[in-house]
């Protein structure tokens, strides 16, 4: 090979003919493409051109014949609204409902009794420390002074305890007694058994014979006397009189009201049940 054909540019495509193109170059499909792209740009402006025309029907159907009528306002709320038929009432659960213990009939001898509402409790005396519900509160006041014109005083010694109150009468003193419960209940009740919880039973005293009060010998004093006979005209009985059948040891000092309704259910309702 000389340097002349070693130095010679091989000619162009352009300038062979038709038998001189390489038949890889002769083949390649360029006027094919370009007839393709047109092809497909045609048949994206059809579908866009039927997608028109079908949504321009749609709603010339809808504004002619209501063949889509919207759910109204008022319709969609009445269905939003309305339960389905798989829905379960609204129950509270088992686990979740706080279960309230059921008191037993009776305690060593002793009913339960519900605390007074305190908006319900008056004092009966000056300084607050006795309180008793209204309707007895009134009625013990006018058996003080008819008591007083006869010249007997009383000395109110408890109304109304709470629970907290009653804890420390039943369990404090029991302890510092070594009283086992039995025989601590033979003169107190336990908390949640006790008249005074109502606020209609109150310890009376004798105010001119202090010693004798919280005691069986204060059935000698003269305002026991006093009470024994003229008590039931103020709705005013003794609770404990001697053998009575809860047990409980004779308190002649301890009188409960049952002068109207709530009282006289409040105690007698207690008393039906069994012992």
């Amino acid at each position: 090979m000389d340097n002349a054909s070693l130095s010679r540019k091989p000619p162009q495509a352009s300038e062979l003919v038709a038998d001189e193109i390489p038949e890889a170059v002769r083949d390649h499909p360029y006027p094919e493409a370009g007839q393709s792209q047109s092809k497909k740009k045609g048949l994206i402006w059809k579908l866009l051109g039927l997608a028109a025309l079908a949504f321009g029907v749609s709603i010339w159907l809808h504004l002619n014949f209501n063949l889509f009528p919207a759910t109204s306002q008022a319709e969609q709320t009445q269905q939003d609204s309305a339960p389905t038929s798989s829905a379960s009432p609204s129950v509270p659960s088992p686990a979740t409902t706080p279960k309230v213990p059921a008191l037993p009939e009776n305690l060593l001898g002793h009913l339960p009794y519900p605390e007074a509402p305190a908006k319900d409790l008056v004092s009966v005396t000056s300084d607050g420390s006795v309180k008793l519900r209204s309707s007895a509160a009134a009625k013990y006041q006018e058996m003080v002074n008819a008591a007083a014109a006869s010249g007997i005083y009383f000395a109110p010694i408890s109304g109304f305890r709470s629970l907290q109150d009653q804890q420390h009468v039943f369990f404090d003193v029991k302890a510092e007694r070594r009283q086992n419960a039995s025989k601590r209940a033979e003169v107190s009740a336990p908390p949640g058994y006790s008249e005074h919880h109502t606020g209609y039973a109150i310890d009376i005293g004798d105010g001119t014979a202090p010693e004798h009060n919280l005691s069986p010998s204060f059935e000698n004093t003269e305002a026991f006397k006093w009470l024994e006979a003229n008590a039931v005209a103020f709705s005013f009985e003794m609770s404990f009189p001697r053998n009575n059948r809860q047990g409980v040891s004779y308190e002649p000092w301890h009188w409960r009201f049952v002068g109207d309704k709530q009282s006289l259910e409040t105690f007698y309702k207690a008393h039906s049940m069994k012992k």
